[in-house]
């Protein structure tokens, strides 16, 4: 007779989902969401990440916020990409407060791989 002790796992927390808003050299804005904003937008910065903000630098993170969950995140996230450009910079505006960033620009290294 043998016995097997389950091992109690501990419950998964979820992850917790941000938006964030990077403005291009251009002056127009790219809304995206991350469970990691610092890596994101060290992505973008890199040219890794989105297709749309390839070769648009340098890039300037204008906002981001914690969401809650990837549910929450993408329906945020698809409300304000249907926002004109100049409504999106008054949602900035107004949700400046609940931002953790209020200007981060990286200018990638031309000779990083």
């Amino acid at each position: 007779m043998s016995t097997t002790a389950e091992a109690s796992t501990p419950p998964v927390e979820p992850r917790q989902w941000y938006l964030y808003l990077v403005e291009m050299a251009n002056g127009a804005l790219y809304t995206g969401i991350t469970t990691d904003v610092a890596r994101r937008f060290a992505q973008h910065a890199r040219g890794r990440g989105a297709r749309a903000l390839r070769g648009k630098g340098p890039l300037t993170l204008r906002h981001a916020q914690a969401v809650g969950s990837h549910g929450d995140a993408l329906r945020l996230e698809a409300s304000i990409k249907r926002l004109s450009a100049a409504a999106k910079w008054r949602w900035i505006e107004r949700h400046r407060l609940s931002s953790f960033c209020h200007q981060i620009v990286i200018v990638p290294d031309p000779a990083a791989p």
